[in-house]
């Protein structure tokens, strides 16, 4: 009954959106490739990939002080994961794109001394730089704790059993604790990737021509909203839908290779039990 129930309303679904002339498909078929559009969804892209890049290096770093001996370190990644897991995404870009009002320039130069070069912050942080130092910090913040997640999850014994193969710290933490890791962080990681890239529509608010910006553009000259909405809809859908794929393949690799790593520690504590 339940099937039927879901066939029935499917059907509906998809006769109402194919049938409804407000729809104007035709619209959104002329507009899918046009050339701003097209522009605008490099822009998301390369956005969404300089900031993944830089959070996953910052990440490891907050999540490495995070987990650190010394106090000072972990309080300050703990404080600065707060912070930027606190403030809204949307506020953090206004405020660095708005940026030179707080700081109308910026010098370099010894501290409390003498200062050699000063430049105007209006020329330095350019819409672009604003929205990739905004979407970096926020996502640091989240991608720190599934880093230190990951790395907690891998059980002491592994690390224990790799000494006693005679590998070296940093041998154990790439050959060994790493690849299991991976197994935990990556669809966690795969979905915050996910989400900053629908996340970069939010640029459109400092005027940065993205995907979402580039369709505004362009429907407030024609005042086709909705049909060009829908393209925007449709492009975050194929994207998101060929990052998804990607994830997946990434996580049966990985589950490959965590498999052979933990079978080969197990077999070498097995020898070294019966010796």
């Amino acid at each position: 009954m339940a099937n039927v129930i879901v066939l029935v309303f499917t059907a509906m679904a998809v006769t109402t959106i194919f049938t409804n002339p407000r729809f104007e498909w035709g619209t959104v078929g002329r507009y899918f490739f046009e050339i701003r559009i097209i522009q605008g969804i490099g822009v998301s892209i390369g956005m969404t990939a300089v900031t993944m890049v830089l959070s996953l290096v910052c990440g490891t770093v907050v999540a490495l002080m995070r987990m650190s001996a010394s106090r000072p370190l972990a309080m300050a990644s703990a404080a600065f994961i707060w912070i930027f897991r606190s403030i809204p995404m949307l506020v953090q870009l206004l405020f660095w794109y708005n940026l030179a009002a707080l700081f109308p320039t910026l010098s370099l130069g010894i501290p409390w001394g003498p200062r050699f070069v000063t430049f105007g912050v209006n020329s330095l942080l350019s819409p672009l730089t604003a929205a990739v130092i905004g979407l970096t910090l926020h996502e640091t913040a989240y991608i720190a704790e599934l880093i230190r997640a990951g790395l907690l999850s891998v059980p002491d014994g592994q690390r224990q059993a790799s000494a006693a193969l005679g590998l070296t710290p940093t041998q154990t933490f790439f050959k060994i604790t790493l690849p299991q890791a991976l197994r935990i962080i990556v669809p966690p990681m795969g979905n915050e990737l996910i989400s900053l890239l629908k996340a970069t529509s939010l640029v459109s608010v400092i005027s940065l021509a993205d995907l979402l910006y580039s369709v505004q553009l362009i429907y407030a000259k024609n005042f086709q909203t909705v049909p060009l909405l829908i393209v925007a809809a449709l492009w975050y859908a194929i994207i998101t839908g060929i990052l998804t794929l990607a994830q997946q393949r990434l996580e049966r690799r990985l589950s490959r290779h965590t498999a052979a790593h933990t079978e080969k520690i197990d077999t070498s504590k097995r020898i070294e039990y019966s010796l």
